[in-house]
């Protein structure tokens, strides 16, 4: 039996691993881009929401704290520039700290939709307990 040529086996193996992208497959530099990114709008979304640096940091522990900072030190410039005011959080301390254990409780891929469920019933119940506590007053 005869050995197809060294150079057409180079090439078929480029073809395949070519088509890896097509198969969801990511490279390291993409994941590093794409952690980058979270952390930058993580950095962002804190700033905008008036959270102090080190409390980022605390509820957003998997995240590169690097891309953290440079993304809150973007949006502090924007918002000077623009002189726009921080949003505050709507969520209380307690809830915003059983979310983040429910997060880290489910590290399967499986328990997303249990915890935007756990969440959300969550952000219910504190906006419930506000509505009660202003209408009581």
């Amino acid at each position: 039996m005869r050995r197809p040529p060294p150079a057409l086996v180079a090439i078929l193996a480029g073809m395949l691993l070519a088509g890896c992208d097509l198969l969801g497959i990511e490279g390291a530099s993409a994941v590093a881009e794409r952690r980058a990114a979270e952390g930058k709008a993580i950095g962002a979304a804190c700033r905008n929401a008036a959270r102090a640096i080190e409390d980022c940091y605390t509820l957003n522990r998997k995240a590169d704290k690097a891309a953290i900072y440079a993304g809150w030190r973007e949006m502090d410039d924007y918002m000077r520039e623009n002189k726009l005011e921080p949003v505050p959080p709507q969520l209380t301390p307690e809830v915003a700290r059983s979310s983040a254990k429910s997060e880290e409780e489910a590290g399967d891929e499986g328990g997303k939709s249990d915890r935007k469920a756990a969440a959300s019933a969550d952000v219910k119940e504190a906006r419930a307990g506000s509505k009660k506590a202003t209408s009581t007053h």
